[in-house]
């Protein structure tokens, strides 16, 4: 069974930089895509980007274009959020969930079933 634990936020200044890192285990990090969503108080979940399968390929909204970047590690079966240059609208908790997509590609679009912790991310001065 795939499990998926999110982990590396905390508190950070605007401007500030955070790395997210979801562990994963139950299957190996390369078999499928990958995406990371952010849900904040009062809104819905919306995807920050994801990795394709190989990890040759992302995707990011306008909203985080050039400020978030996202790898895998296969020796430690993880995949990491980079954010650098974090808004206060960039608050939120943050999940890792596997998409749509496969080898070559990465769609927003997560699989069905219950969503992890997250992690909590507060951009604040």
């Amino acid at each position: 069974q795939a499990q998926f634990v999110e982990s590396g936020g905390g508190l950070v200044q605007p401007g500030g930089s955070l790395r997210l890192s979801c562990a994963i285990s139950g299957f190996p990090v390369d078999l499928y895509a990958i995406g990371w969503f952010r849900q904040a108080p009062g809104k819905e979940r919306e995807g920050v980007g994801c990795i394709s399968g190989n990890g040759r390929n992302t995707y990011y909204p306008d909203s985080v274009k050039a400020r978030f970047s996202i790898s895998k590690d296969k020796s430690k079966n993880t995949v990491s959020l980079q954010m650098n240059r974090l808004k206060p609208e960039d608050t939120a908790v943050y999940y890792c969930r596997i998409v749509r997509g496969g080898t070559g590609a990465c769609y927003m679009y997560p699989e069905d079933g219950l969503w992890g912790q997250g992690t909590q991310v507060t951009v604040s001065a």
